[in-house]
């Protein structure tokens, strides 16, 4: 009998429909897999085979060809044993042909019958919407993450005893529905940093708070022990809340990557990725021999942080000059070719020396100038170019420490970053793949960044004193527009200009002399 159920298959962060198609011969014996099944496909035989022996039912005797199509389309992971489970007992008419007619299965099989939770639910469920598909049937676990997809009936299941009797209508298991209340509240957003617990540094939070309005990458370089990494941690506490179309393409990359425990399926709060300095190449922008997100793409609508930004490998830091320019990042090899997002906010830390006690304010450094040079040398003069704000980070002094007031707390900066954003919104309106300044092109530069005289004459003396490249002078014109927007100005003025500045005081040209 001839039996067509479906499954899907992951192409990046989004998915294909697979048609799986079931026939039982009476020539031959033995279960053929074709459609270019990967080893965890072709292994599924034998979970299903244990499967059935462990949940009451049993391998038909006669050949069994399952085909996988598209054919030309590689088929990965475990995630294919539900789906030709239920056609071959669909095909052996131990469940009804009409019950898996619109139905995609998602789900690996325990040798004990049980359901193993997969990544990358959450696209498959848009891909079986968007292909017109009634049903999804996947593990329990999966099923909150699935639900918050809409115009699809999203059933979990524990077993594979408990997906027979669901189709047979034996047992019917109810439709996960996603939570009632708004994941999007901003009363539920809850931070475990806050603005408030930083003592001084009150011209670095000011530099955050501007990285924070218009998405420009930081690097921040100071003494260890200076606030570099308690200030990048609470980054993400002032940048606006995730919209329900950011949170669904951010949860998409996570489902992807194999994360999950999201509440309400849906990822509520921006991330943040701080992978270690002896991050491999693939591990930062993704790829591998089964393609999988890097951390510039799990970063994606939040914070990528690099501390320790020398000690990164040469190679693995170049990688990021196509993600920080185009928010994408492309990796192609001989098999694949993939296409992930990565509009993130890049922010690095770095000491300023191999001893970390550059100008120190009150321990000596022990470096010579050439050995400080060499270390500022480990970061290309291409990348610093990318980073809009560079920020020297000082210690702030025991006495300071006791004496300080609590800063001001995350939500009264986050307002105004909010409203810095609403003026940029309605900027870039009908502008494709531009939301923020840090996004702008050479059009819109002219455009929004007209600069009178004393503006104009201040920066080109800026570019000659620093020997600033031409990048650098856009980013310098970015970073203004930012801080005119917190003003609320609507022309850039030179003190707009002039603070810009003075967060390139760390380039290449300026620093150790």
């Amino acid at each position: 009998m001839f039996i067509r159920t479906y499954a899907g298959a992951l192409q990046g962060i989004d998915a294909v429909v697979v048609t799986v198609e079931v026939n039982i011969t009476g020539g031959g014996l033995g279960l053929y897999l074709v459609g270019l099944p990967d080893n965890a496909v072709k292994e599924s035989e034998q979970r299903i085979r244990a499967a059935f022996e462990n949940s009451g039912e049993r391998m038909s005797g006669r050949k069994v060809v399952v085909s996988l199509a598209p054919a030309d389309l590689r088929k990965e992971g475990s995630g294919f044993d539900l789906p030709i489970a239920v056609g071959i007992l669909a095909a052996m008419e131990r469940i009804g042909a009409d019950a898996v007619a619109d139905t995609m299965l998602v789900g690996e099989l325990s040798l004990d019958g049980s359901l193993k939770p997969v990544r990358g639910v959450l696209p498959l469920a848009v891909a079986a919407r968007r292909e017109g598909l009634r049903r999804l049937i996947l593990p329990v676990e999966n099923a909150a993450e699935a639900a918050v997809v809409e115009g699809i009936e999203v059933v979990g299941a524990a077993t594979l005893g408990e997906v027979i009797a669901h189709l047979n209508g034996g047992r019917t298991i109810a439709p996960t529905r996603p939570p009632v209340e708004d994941p999007f509240d901003a009363s539920r957003m809850h931070y475990t940093e806050d603005f408030a617990d930083v003592k001084g540094q009150t011209h670095v939070k000011r530099a955050l708070e501007i990285a924070a309005a218009g998405g420009h990458n930081v690097l921040m370089i100071g003494a260890p022990g200076s606030g570099k990494t308690m200030l990048a941690r609470r980054l993400p506490t002032i940048l606006p809340p995730l919209t329900r179309e950011e949170a669904l393409e951010t949860t998409k990359i996570h489902s992807v990557a194999g994360k999950s425990g999201f509440a309400g399926g849906l990822m509520t709060l921006r991330p943040f990725r701080a992978p270690h300095h002896l991050t491999s190449q693939v591990a930062l922008i993704g790829g591998g021999q089964s393609p999988r997100p890097g951390e510039v793409s799990l970063a994606h609508n939040g914070v990528l942080f690099l501390d320790e930004l020398p000690e990164f490998g040469r190679s693995v830091l170049e990688v990021l000059r196509q993600p920080l320019e185009e928010k994408r990042i492309v990796v192609s090899r001989a098999k694949y070719s993939v296409e992930y997002p990565a509009n993130f906010t890049l922010v690095a830390a770095m000491n300023p020396c191999p001893c970390g006690y550059y100008n120190h304010p009150t321990r000596p450094c022990t470096c010579s100038p050439g050995a400080v040079h060499r270390y500022m040398g480990r970061i290309s003069g291409p990348l610093l170019d990318r980073i809009d704000l560079q920020i020297e980070v000082t210690p702030v002094l025991p006495a300071e420490l006791a004496s300080a007031a609590p800063g001001e707390p995350s939500a009264v900066i986050r307002e105004r970053v909010i409203r810095a954003r609403e003026i940029q919104s309605e900027r870039f309106r009908g502008v494709e793949g531009v939301h923020t300044n840090s996004m702008m092109n050479s059009r819109l530069l002219r455009e929004y960044c007209r600069l009178d005289s004393t503006s104009s004459a201040l920066l080109t003396r800026a570019m000659e004193q620093l020997s600033l490249s031409a990048r650098a002078y856009d980013r310098i014109l970015k970073v203004a527009r930012t801080i005119a927007d917190l003003a609320g100005h609507r022309e850039i003025a030179a003190e707009d200009v002039a603070e810009a500045i003075g967060y390139r005081s760390l380039d290449r040209g300026s620093w150790g002399r």
